[in-house]
């Protein structure tokens, strides 16, 4: 069976892409994966906030930004917390690059314009094939509306492409007043892929305590839903192409996404959850699916249950939330 896709000018062996997280982290890792039917790899985030703090070349400042109001302990990770640092980084991109045989997609995480920016240009020259840019935009000031943030990713976005020659996605959260018009103007910007979507970690209170808790939580299939509706919006009308993180933990997922118009599916927790092997259980139980259907090939899948082209597309629309309210017994 033909499962060969093509995302964001990526001619890929399969739809199954391993999204940015622990997997990347070792070469025993990555080999496994790669081994397991990985398509294409990411690599974890680079963040914003800890290419400022290399560049200021001194702890204190980091530590100064962290402590900046006496009811908190601290706001920003330490140094020492993160996985890789901005230089490390680097040196693990090209040790992953001469490792596997497949892509790998370098990653920075950012919400403003700045020099930081420059670390995508470096990041090509150590070898990534591409580069996903992740918007985490969570704006807590008032005074801020959304227009404001939109110009400012779209001028981040703008940056970014002008700096690189290598396929470059966007991955977007759900919360923009029009998810449809930013994909559109993204592509128009030339992002070769829009990934959907980033997963927000909201804050538990911890009621002994009494302060806020961060808990890290794995997605489920059920994560999935909402995501399906902006693929299906979003395919035909935008210019990139489409992939899918959050949710995806079965065959089942995987088709789904890419009926409703995603190229390529990003999975994470499954892979936490079960290993890096599991990804050959996925990819045979797609194999499965299309011979038990009758498809030629995976790519007849995308698109087919679009917004354009399913046979109840209100389902995707205000319509279907009309409906399920009246309905409920």
């Amino acid at each position: 069976m033909d499962l060969t896709t093509n995302y964001m000018g990526l001619h890929l062996k399969g739809p199954l892409i391993v999204g940015a997280g622990p997997m990347s982290d070792t070469l025993d890792r990555v080999k496994r994966v790669e081994d397991a039917g990985a398509s294409a790899i990411v690599l974890r985030s680079l963040f914003e906030e800890q290419i400022t703090a290399e560049s200021l070349a001194t702890h204190s400042a980091f530590v100064d930004a962290s402590y900046s109001y006496g009811e908190a302990t601290t706001y920003l990770p330490e140094p020492e917390e993160f996985v890789l640092g901005p230089h490390e980084y680097l040196d693990h991109l090209r040790k992953v690059k001469q490792a596997v045989g497949i892509p790998v997609v370098a990653s920075l995480n950012g919400t403003t314009p700045g020099g930081w920016l420059e670390h995508a240009r470096l990041m090509e020259q150590a070898g990534a094939d591409a580069l996903e840019l992740n918007l985490y935009f969570l704006n807590t000031d008032a005074n801020v509306d959304g227009p404001a943030l939109e110009r400012m990713a779209i001028d981040i976005v703008r940056t970014v492409k002008q700096a690189v020659r290598i396929p470059l996605s966007v991955k977007l959260s759900p919360f923009f007043t029009s998810l449809a018009n930013m994909g559109l103007r993204l592509g128009e910007l030339g992002a070769d892929g829009l990934v959907l979507y980033n997963r927000y970690y909201a804050p538990d209170v911890d009621l002994e305590l009494l302060q806020a808790a961060g808990h890290l939580t794995l997605s489920t299939s059920r994560d999935l839903l909402p995501r399906l509706r902006w693929l299906a919006i979003l395919h035909g009308q935008v210019e990139s192409s489409l992939a899918v993180t959050g949710g995806v933990h079965t065959a089942e997922d995987v088709i789904k996404a890419m009926m409703c118009g995603a190229d390529a599916a990003q999975i994470v927790s499954a892979l936490l959850l079960n290993g890096p092997e599991y990804l050959k259980k996925i990819r045979d139980g797609i194999e499965a699916w299309l011979h038990e259907h009758e498809y030629e090939n995976l790519r007849q899948l995308v698109g087919s249950m679009s917004l354009a082209r399913c046979p109840n597309p209100q389902v995707f629309e205000r319509g279907n939330y009309m409906h399920l309210l009246q309905t409920w017994e």
